[in-house]
């Protein structure tokens, strides 16, 4: 295989700060001086700025020292023989950052999976889906391929979904410099990036770029108005993983405007699912969203489409995320492996994941 590393000396796009979301301060505006005011009272000045900074600063431990005894292994640790390297992305906006993980013992050009990491389209890395990307690596001989995409809200809707988009292009003429099958490419993406997962199909279609092979989608937000479905009503006010306020305000950040949200690049759930490709969907009874997901995958056999659904009894947003915690997090691998064999070519023996438990 060759070396996927790539020299760019261009910014990254997801460290590209002055987006369309960024608000700026004309002088000629009659109400400049109160902007000024507000400049020297407060920082940031915008109260979205001012909101989004500590979920940056807090978020998975960046802001306070945590004692590595207390986390599971890393993925490094479960997985030494993954190879992790880095792909710099051509595209228009610049350069994108992606993580390549694969698994040298499966020969042969092998399908690719496009991953696009969680955290409410607002925070988050590639690294931070390490385990989940290793272990599907591992388990199935899958490339995945961690996409850093611009966030919000300093770049809302569709720059996220177009960084992706533009990667997703990128495997399929160039797929083959990493090892990859162009013909064969899985999207997948949890919660926000599960978002970008399902929004895939429409995206690309629309573009002309053509429709990803299968579909995995972990936890995924497929419709903007979460209010309407029962689960979030329920459990979303006092949620622990996320709750009603954060749901709120990615919505802000993100769709920024209630005509997005039932845009089907936005709310797939809403788009035309005539054509959509195999998916499987993964969710959790105690997440707020379940109500939504399972809706969603009605929506898609109601279509005639293939679609299955694992859902973990008891499990919250994320379950999947840390290996060892629960079974439901196994079994829910196994579903991701069984899914992916049905869709490429089954992974040689003794490499398969485990059947479900239950």
């Amino acid at each position: 295989m060759k070396n996927p590393t790539h020299e760019a000396t261009a910014t990254p796009v997801d460290k590209l700060a002055d987006g369309p979301g960024v608000s700026h301060i004309d002088p000629a505006d009659p109400a400049a001086p109160q902007y000024r005011l507000l400049a020297i009272m407060r920082s940031p000045v915008t109260l979205r700025d001012l909101m989004i900074k500590p979920v940056r600063d807090g978020y998975i431990g960046q802001e306070h020292p945590i004692d590595p005894k207390a986390l599971p292994p890393s993925a490094a640790s479960l997985y030494p023989d993954i190879e992790v390297t880095t792909l710099m992305v051509p595209s228009p906006a610049g350069p994108i950052r992606c993580q390549v993980f694969r698994n040298p013992a499966y020969p042969g050009a092998r399908p690719m999976m496009l991953y696009a990491h969680g955290g409410g389209f607002s925070v988050g890395q590639s690294e931070d889906i390490a385990y989940i990307a290793s272990r599907l690596a591992k388990e199935t001989g899958v490339i995945v391929v961690g996409a850093n995409y611009r966030l919000a809200p300093e770049w809302p809707f569709p720059a996220g979904l177009d960084d992706c988009v533009e990667v997703y292009r990128w495997l399929r003429e160039n797929g083959g410099t990493i090892g990859g099958d162009p013909a064969k490419i899985v999207v997948a993406g949890d919660s926000s990036g599960g978002n970008f997962a399902a929004a895939f199909p429409h995206r690309t279609r629309d573009v002309l770029l053509g429709m990803p092979d299968a579909v995995i989608a972990l936890c995924p937000l497929t419709d903007f108005h979460f209010e309407d479905y029962p689960s979030f009503e329920r459990l979303a006010p006092l949620g622990i993983v996320y709750d009603t306020a954060f749901a709120g305000f990615i919505r802000g950040a993100y769709a920024v405007t209630k005509a997005n949200w039932s845009h089907p690049h936005v709310s797939p759930a809403l788009g035309d699912l005539g054509d959509y490709p195999p998916t499987l969907v993964v969710c959790g009874t105690h997440d707020p969203i379940v109500d939504e997901n399972h809706a969603f995958a009605e929506k898609l056999r109601c279509a005639g489409r293939t679609v299955e659904v694992f859902t973990g009894e008891g499990m919250p947003h994320g379950f999947y995320f840390f290996p060892g915690l629960f079974p439901e997090g196994d079994a829910a691998f196994a579903a991701m492996a069984r899914f992916l064999a049905d869709r490429f070519s089954p992974a040689p023996s003794g490499e398969r994941a485990p059947p479900a438990a239950g």
